[in-house]
């Protein structure tokens, strides 16, 4: 069974099996099997194409599940084509029971399945809708089964299709497999505007295209110092205001205040202490190391010299010291405070000046 990928209305796009010996060719319409009927499409990948674009799990993944019926004759199609008509007219009947309702929802589209078994509209919601009732009230409508989905902003984008601020076609619709989220972080990354107007799409959100060149941003600016740091070069102490990341270059400003630029080859030089001109001795060690050939690394004759461990003490001569005098024991029993007993004048639990707590006062002489 060959694997093909099959794309409807509204840059929908599932996975069906094919038992015939070939393939159909792409951009060929098929009716294949759909839920509880049948459905017409149009081939959109075929043989190792379609493989690699159900290993991405972007829109389906594995085995498929349905099969590819036939392909489709004249009268299939012209009947598919008829069908157009008849999901802008269910669309706007839909969009009317919403707001005799009073739901807060929009109707985005209406897709007929090709046998007219079953209507699947498509709508955004900003909170959680309870549409139970508007499903009886549009099966009782249009007299067949009734499927409401909820989507995104960026996946009605993708369903209707348009023409982007850059003047070509959305690439949701066009070629994009998956939408993937995109977050203000991405823009401050690549140094562009942080106003919405500016790099937002025509749904609303970030534009899809701010992800292709960021990981080219994060893997080049991880080679540049920060900005805003404070490094020492051979001028002093000076702060790094800027750095540009295609034409290599840094930008430092000194304590006196005067800004200069260099490039980021000089400004490593000058961070290691090195002369201008002067050529880093690891990378000659490098380039001697990898002369010599992998079978002789470690034979006798080429063998690497190991670092040598050198401690170095110190002898310090110092004056003899006296002993500390012995310490006399403790005669007296610690009492149950913690204090000594004999500190006591009058000796255990009585009043100070008193012998014992049991006797009255001592009489005077």
């Amino acid at each position: 069974m060959h694997l093909i990928e099959v794309a409807f209305r509204g840059n929908r796009k599932e996975f069906f099996g094919w038992d015939g010996a070939t393939p159909p060719a792409t951009r060929t319409h098929v009716v294949v099997e759909a839920d509880r009927g049948e459905d017409l499409g149009i081939v959109h990948a075929t043989g190792d194409l379609a493989a690699q674009r159900n290993a991405g799990c972007s829109h389906g993944c594995g085995e498929p599940v349905r099969k590819a019926l036939r392909i489709a004759t004249k009268r299939d199609i012209r009947n598919g084509d008829a069908l157009q008509a008849a999901n802008d007219e269910a669309r706007q009947r839909a969009a009317d029971k919403v707001r005799e309702a009073q739901l807060e929802m929009k109707i985005s589209d209406a897709e007929w399945q090709w046998d007219r078994k079953k209507l699947t509209l498509y709508f955004t919601a900003e909170k959680r809708v309870d549409f139970r009732n508007l499903v009886r009230d549009l099966a009782a409508a249009f007299r067949t089964r009734i499927e409401l989905k909820q989507i995104g902003v960026r996946d009605e984008a993708k369903r209707l299709d348009g023409i982007g601020r850059c003047g070509r076609q959305y690439c949701s619709a066009a070629w994009l497999p998956e939408l993937r989220p995109v977050n203000l972080g991405v823009a401050k990354d690549q140094r562009l505007s942080l106003n919405p107007s500016q790099i937002s799409g025509a749904c609303g959100r970030l534009m899809c295209c701010l992800r292709y060149e960021h990981d080219f941003y994060v893997e080049t600016r991880r080679r540049f110092p920060k900005e805003g740091r404070i490094v020492t070069t051979t001028v002093g102490e000076e702060k790094v205001l800027a750095i540009d990341i295609f034409r290599e270059t840094v930008t430092l400003r000194t304590a006196e205040g005067a800004p200069r630029t260099m490039p980021l080859a000089a400004y490593k030089d000058e961070i290691e202490g090195k002369p201008a001109g002067a050529v880093s001795t690891v990378q000659d060690d490098v380039d001697e190391a990898e002369e010599i050939s992998p079978e002789l690394m470690y034979t006798s004759e080429f063998a690497i010299p190991q670092p040598r461990l050198v401690i170095l003490t110190e002898t310090v001569e110092t004056e003899p010291v006296a002993p500390a005098p012995a310490r006399r024991p403790d005669r007296h029993r610690r009492g149950r405070r913690g204090g000594d007993s004999g500190s006591n004048p009058g000796g255990g639990r009585g009043e100070p000046g008193q012998p014992d707590g049991n006797k009255g006062p001592t009489p005077n002489n």
